[in-house]
């Protein structure tokens, strides 16, 4: 004759698949506490960065070289790519790829790092997840981070090997990163090598902010993924995600860009005057001097650029992350069955 079993705890009476039950949700509550270590995030980000620059660069020098164009030169994307190829040789739409993957890696490195240990600050001590407005300002937070430390002072070396015509080293005035990183700081300070960080500190802000909350829904409404639940996406569906998810921010931080590649482009030679003196009076000059559409000059290039690189790097990165989270939901699966009730 069957009969079942009570456990007095207590006052309290529990059978045993309530106390099953207990047991499985305090395992998946340590485990939705356990978020990706900030190095994992680091590692995969800084693969990912290495990725995209390799893929990317052309889109990138074609970008640059609209943003600067003020006469009129170059017709449309197809076009400068066109001429640039026909006057400078193809190897001219990979100028400045060592920074640009140097600063890539890094970059990628220190947002995805900073961004975790961001949101491990601002994540429910007692549930461990994470609110929308934690989200954000983790997001902006990681943006200002890379845009001080990184991305300004290899921008700036970018843009200024970017922005030189022609593959003949005699005639180039920039020999390479580090010889134009020394140039640089000769002829403008150390200070030069920071030339139009608020714009870039506005831009990266906005910027991370927008992509890592977007990232996030997105895994969730397309996929039902959510981090740490062991599930790993395939490539296919993280570059979905990472695509979408890089969009917005170009829109958004347009004019932020123009105005950061101006000031970045800019330099003294001669001992001559800067056309622009900072972020607002460059934002009024190209404002009156080339019109409102002007600041979202290089838009098509960067919607090229921007969300099909971020679809490259998250489809490394959630690969990366999500063999570590598969290791990491298999432990606690093996220390789930320890303490399985019969």
């Amino acid at each position: 004759m069957p009969f079942t079993t009570y456990c007095l705890e207590g006052e309290q009476i529990k059978s045993p698949s309530i106390m099953k039950q207990d047991v499985a949700q305090d395992n998946t509550n340590s485990y939705s506490k356990n978020s990706i270590p900030p190095y994992m995030k680091a590692i995969s980000g800084s693969l990912g960065g290495i990725m995209e620059a390799s893929c990317l660069q052309p889109i990138d020098v074609i970008k640059t070289r609209l943003q600067l164009d003020r006469s009129g030169n170059y017709k449309g994307i197809l076009h400068c790519g066109a001429t640039i190829s026909r006057t400078e040789g193809v190897r001219a739409l990979w100028k400045g790829l060592t920074p640009f993957a140097t600063h890539l890696t890094l970059k990628y490195a220190l947002r995805m790092g900073s961004n975790a240990v961001l949101q491990s600050a601002f994540k429910d001590p007692e549930t461990g997840k994470l609110s929308g407005y934690g989200r954000i300002l983790s997001g902006f937070g990681a943006g200002v981070l890379e845009a001080i430390i990184i991305v300004t002072p290899f921008e700036v070396v970018k843009i200024r090997l970017q922005q030189q015509r022609g593959l003949s080293p005699e005639l180039l005035k920039y020999k390479g990163p580090v010889h134009c990183a020394r140039m640089i700081i000769r002829e403008e300070g150390f200070r030069g090598l920071w030339a139009g960080v608020a714009p870039t500190v506005m831009r990266n802000g906005t910027n991370q902010s927008a992509m890592f909350t977007a990232k996030n829904a997105f895994d969730v409404l397309l996929w039902k993924k959510h981090e740490g639940d062991g599930r790993v996406l395939l490539p296919w569906q993280s570059m979905i995600s990472g695509f979408l998810a890089g969009t917005a921010g170009p829109i958004c931080t347009g004019p932020f860009d123009v105005v950061k590649t101006r000031l970045m482009a800019q330099t003294r030679e001669g001992g001559g005057v800067l056309k622009y003196k900072g972020m607002i009076h460059a934002i009024r000059t190209i404002y009156v001097e080339e019109g409102l559409l002007a600041l979202w000059k290089g838009l098509l290039p960067r919607l090229m650029r921007i969300p099909p690189g971020q679809a490259i790097m998250w489809g490394v990165a959630d690969q990366i992350i999500g063999l570590y989270e598969r290791r990491l939901h298999a432990c606690w699966v093996v220390d789930s069955s320890t303490n399985h009730i019969p």
